[in-house]
């Protein structure tokens, strides 16, 4: 529904301050709307397509879809425990084709083992009883779900070699995680940015890149700190992020060498 959206105020050329101004909303009230973390009403919606003169044919088409996608998602019944901007995250993995991710101190959430997971929460989170540790573990293991099925979600990551030597949890985790990480996937892609790559533009930190499969949609950046997370959205920013991870994937090692340095990092722990 954002994505068409979207779609529908770039085929009309507007600017989303003249939309905003039509609708009598803000800007950032509309761009929540064009990037999924906020929902919008059939009722509200008709007032998107009287502005953008959508046909009948449409018109009912993105009514349906405005209806389907007032449906709770399966994180939502994980309630108050999960932050808005996590459960953001999720649902623009849910309707993404495409993530790019630039770690540098820890595996991606979408690669993590169980045991990996639940050391690195237990580490972020101390005061979470056993409870709410497995819940928050069910999470990370329900979205990987998105790397499998009939339209799995295609994932690039480029870790920094710092991942392979920061210690979590225990060796035999470690050990684990780093198998699991150099095992090859035909939508997965994984490569190592060895330290002697040097400096380069992501050292301010880590980063991802939710692409999405509508042509006129564009990619959300998302940017994570210990208490809450930012989404970019701005074409120049986008366009930014993108031109940096490039060039952290041309650094980095190949997948197959990557995967060499995956194995013998896991037998360092081992």
């Amino acid at each position: 529904m954002a994505s068409e959206l979207r779609r529908l105020r770039v085929e009309r050329g507007m600017s989303m301050q003249e939309v905003a101004d039509h609708i009598e909303i803000t800007a950032a009230s509309l761009s929540r709307l064009e990037t999924g973390r906020r929902g919008i009403r059939p009722r509200d919606l008709r007032h998107f397509l009287d502005l953008y003169e959508v046909g009948t044919h449409e018109r009912e088409a993105l009514l349906a879809l405005s209806r389907e996608s007032q449906l709770r998602g399966w994180w939502q019944t994980y309630g108050t425990m999960l932050n808005s901007e996590y459960t953001t995250l999720i649902g623009l993995e849910a309707e993404a084709l495409t993530v790019r991710n630039y770690e540098q101190t820890l595996v991606p959430g979408l690669l993590q083992t169980e045991e990996y997971a639940r050391a690195v929460i237990e580490a972020f989170r101390p005061g979470d009883s056993r409870d709410e540790v497995d819940r928050r573990v069910a999470v990370k293991l329900e979205r990987q779900k998105r790397l499998s099925g009939e339209m799995p979600l295609e994932l690039s990551v480029v870790i920094g070699e710092g991942v392979t030597r920061q210690f979590v949890g225990t060796a035999e985790i470690m050990a684990e995680q780093l198998r699991r990480l150099a095992v090859r996937r035909p939508n997965v892609m994984v490569q190592v940015l060895p330290y002697g790559a040097g400096a380069h533009p992501a050292l301010t930190g880590s980063f991802a890149i939710v692409g999405f499969p509508a042509r006129s949609a564009i990619d959300v950046v998302y940017l994570e700190n210990m208490l809450s997370a930012l989404y970019l959205e701005d074409t120049e920013d986008v366009r930014q992020y993108g031109s940096v991870f490039d060039y952290l994937r041309a650094a980095a090692l190949s997948p197959s060498d990557s995967a060499d340095v995956l194995i013998e990092a896991a037998e360092r722990f081992t």
